[in-house]
């Protein structure tokens, strides 16, 4: 999947199972399971899932950290 933003500022700040999977270089369905993952910075609305992208880059530095 290709993504139209060049920059993670870029993308909305509410992110889909898609836009994830495009940030993290894995598939919508990883996507879709990591969201529903203890511990990931998940809202539910509603039916729908969607991501904070600030909470998703803060969640990504706490992977970087964990494995330093």
């Amino acid at each position: 999947m290709t993504s139209t933003y060049r920059t993670i500022e870029e993308y909305p700040i509410a992110l889909s199972a898609e836009e994830v999977g495009c940030i993290l270089g894995i598939s919508r369905s990883n996507a879709y399971k990591l969201m529903r993952a203890k511990g990931f910075p998940t809202l539910h609305i509603g039916k729908r899932m969607v991501v904070p992208r600030d909470k998703l880059i803060n969640w990504m530095n706490a992977q970087v950290e964990q494995t330093c």
